[in-house]
């Protein structure tokens, strides 16, 4: 039988792990370790990362993943734009976070892990040595330290290299900051913002003035992880692998995740609010979590868990054996009626984050449920992935560089049978529900 069961929840803008037992070794790193998700994302794309660091005996309790509160920067930093952060709203949150892992744990410094504009944030915080006295470790995935583009126009853009956030940033024969030790983890060459051409900028044949290598800082250890993508460079096991020595100083004793016997999941319910990505709760949201059958879909009974989600976001916490498919429904105001199936949990975590899916409109013409599947911690790769979602490879996924997480199926004959989606060895399987009753189906992968 599945249970229910109230825990206590995490700080309010760090999102840190409870302690439960693991079956690893003990590690001797005592570190605390904050991860920095990237523009647009949430905490949750590090889900799979915290596991690995706890797989291999790192204390739960000095494992946090900050969630921006607006995480989509603005067209141009320096002028305000509804829901979207300018550099200094990053760094003030990500200055608060670390004051209070500092006073949770007690450390003096923390190792600080970003992906993509993460790490432009990071960078932002060490620039001032005071602050840089705080962090023992960066670490840099992905991000566009030299830019997605180097041009004239849009100086203002927080992602122009010419632009004066960067430009501080870079200036000086070194491009890092006395004290914290500097790793940037890099793709070769199919990570979609370090791009020569600016085809997936919507400017197909105009240079964008970045290679490949625009990761790369003078002054730190500069990897190339081989053909990962944008995410990746940060997510992948092969990252994994990579930032654990770093901040350890040994290689890890493993690489897959070790199961627990029993997960206890909890998180906040976000939403899109005109459009744009935000992790502020969804206030007055309903949650309903079902256990659900690998084969089908199909519910296994009543309700685990029914919550409507009030100031602080949280929509758990549930206790649910490992192995376990779920099933997430959140009818939000303002948003589709969402029902999110993922795969089965193998450990605990309280940033399992969710949101519910864009409005139904342009392009749902004649749609009569509509299925996406979604890869939070990467993008889908032709022809490097197997990607299937209805018995077929999907015709709106891009070939070549990784540009495309999200991929859309839309039945125009609903007939309410599951539908399977696969992303390599990961298998999920969805219900469609009718878009006549504003509801819409998303398959989350966790690879």
């Amino acid at each position: 039988m599945l249970h229910r069961r109230q825990v206590l929840g995490g700080l309010a803008a760090v999102s840190g792990l409870s302690t439960l037992p693991s079956f690893a070794q003990t590690n001797t790193a005592d570190v605390p370790i904050l991860f920095v998700h990237g523009n647009g994302d949430q905490a949750s794309i590090w889900l799979t990362t915290v596991w690995r660091f706890e797989s291999n005996g790192y204390r739960r309790d000095l494992l946090h993943a900050i969630n921006f509160s607006d995480p989509t920067a603005r067209d141009v930093d320096a002028v305000a734009q509804a829901n979207r952060s300018s550099t200094d709203d990053q760094l003030r949150e990500l200055k608060a976070a670390i004051d209070r892992i500092k006073m949770a744990t007690g450390a003096s410094r923390l190792a600080l892990v970003g992906l993509s504009r993460g790490g432009n944030s990071i960078r932002n915080y060490v620039s001032e040595p005071d602050r840089a006295a705080n962090v023992s470790h960066v670490v840099l995935g992905g991000t566009p330290n030299h830019g997605v583009f180097d041009w004239e126009a849009t100086l203002g853009n927080e992602f122009n290299a010419r632009g004066p956030f960067l430009s501080r940033l870079n200036s000086g024969a070194s491009e890092v900051v006395p004290g914290p030790a500097f790793l940037t983890l890099r793709s070769d060459g199919l990570d979609k913002y370090a791009q020569p051409d600016a085809a997936l900028l919507g400017k197909p044949g105009v240079p964008t003035g970045v290679t490949a290598e625009g990761p790369a800082l003078k002054g730190a250890t500069n990897l190339v992880l081989g053909p990962v993508d944008h995410r990746e460079t940060a997510t992948s096991p092969r990252a994994f692998r990579e930032i654990y020595k770093f901040i350890s100083g040994s290689e890890p004793g493993r690489i897959e995740i070790l199961a627990e016997r029993k997960v206890t999941l909890n998180g906040q319910v976000t939403g899109f609010p005109a459009g744009v990505p935000t992790n502020r709760p969804l206030k007055g949201a309903l949650v309903e979590v079902f256990a659900v059958s690998a084969d089908t879909g199909e519910r296994l009974g009543d309700a685990l868990l029914r919550k409507q989600i009030s100031d602080d976001g949280l929509w758990g916490p549930l206790d649910v054996p490992a192995g376990t498919f779920l099933e997430f429904v959140i009818a939000g105001p303002e948003h589709p009626t969402t029902h999110i199936y993922m795969s089965p949990f193998p450990r605990s975590s309280d940033i399992v984050h969710l949101r519910p899916g864009r409005s139904i409109g342009k392009g749902d013409e004649g749609a009569e449920a509509i299925v996406l599947m979604s890869r939070p911690r990467g993008y889908f790769g032709l022809p490097r992935d197997a990607v299937i979602l209805g018995g077929r490879e999907p015709t709106d996924i891009k070939s070549g560089v990784p540009s495309d997480s999200v991929t859309t199926l839309r039945q125009t004959n609903f007939a309410g049978l599951p539908i399977v989606g696969q992303f390599n060895l990961e298998r999920v399987v969805a219900r469609p529900w009718p878009v006549r009753d504003n509801h819409i189906s998303i398959i989350e992968l966790m690879s």
